[in-house]
């Protein structure tokens, strides 16, 4: 079978979307450049901040995310995939915007986590992530209880992490706090916590967290890489 082309819809944030590429090449199964697949990246720095526009009422992103979907196609990707937790909100706007179907990173998580047997899981997100219930309705009977945080310190904490920290490229910044966030999760039951921005992933490695977690970048590369014909390892 001939692999098929990725498309990365990119850009929100770079670090995320170069931190989904990494994840493709290293799992996939490939003895030489030529067994991997073709990936197209498009890290399109214009798209407008997703919780921005979803509760506060800041610039609309799909306008460039569909340009960026468009111009994915029109170089040949055969399928697209975002890092970006928010911005699956907006998911139905960018498959009705191309004729190439577009894979669900949430959809892919939820799965992972049956699979695992998981039946408690605490979710890491945005406040847009969060507040608009994304994961709460991709998740509806799925078998998996979703927690979030439970005091609005915590839940400020994931921001923190993510805004100040990873995209503001701040490689000392103090997770105090997004630690105790993480520890009440797992002390109210969830047997992993969901990074569900895709900043966390770097997050936990940049700031050396080692909590139990299912990551969400992960499962979309995995996906990603059986979509295009590929070995997953």
């Amino acid at each position: 079978m001939s692999k098929k082309v990725i498309g990365i819809l990119g850009g929100m944030g770079p670090l995320a979307t170069a931190d989904l590429f990494q994840k493709i090449t290293l799992h996939t199964v490939a003895a030489c450049d030529q067994a991997h697949p073709r990936v197209c990246i498009d890290s399109n720095t214009d798209i407008a901040d997703r919780t921005a526009a979803l509760l506060h009422g800041g610039e609309d992103p799909v306008p460039e995310m569909i340009k960026s979907a468009k111009r994915l196609e029109s170089i040949g990707a055969d399928f697209l995939i975002m890092p970006c937790n928010t911005a699956h909100n907006y998911y139905e706007q960018v498959c009705e915007a191309v004729t190439i179907p577009v894979l669900h990173m949430i959809a892919l998580t939820r799965d992972a986590l049956k699979a695992r047997g998981v039946k408690c899981a605490g979710l890491l997100a945005t406040d847009g992530t969060v507040q608009t219930g994304i994961y709460q309705r991709t998740f509806e009977q799925s078998g998996v209880d979703l927690l979030t945080p439970d005091s609005a310190d915590d839940q400020a904490a994931v921001m923190d992490v993510i805004y100040n920290g990873v995209k503001a490229g701040d490689l000392t910044h103090d997770v105090t706090a997004f630690r105790a966030a993480c520890e009440h999760l797992l002390a109210r039951g969830a047997e992993v916590l969901i990074l569900g921005c895709t900043e966390l992933p770097p997050a936990f490695e940049l700031y050396h967290l080692d909590y139990p977690n299912v990551d969400p970048t992960l499962e979309l590369a995995l996906g990603a890489i059986r979509a295009a014909g590929c070995e997953t390892k």
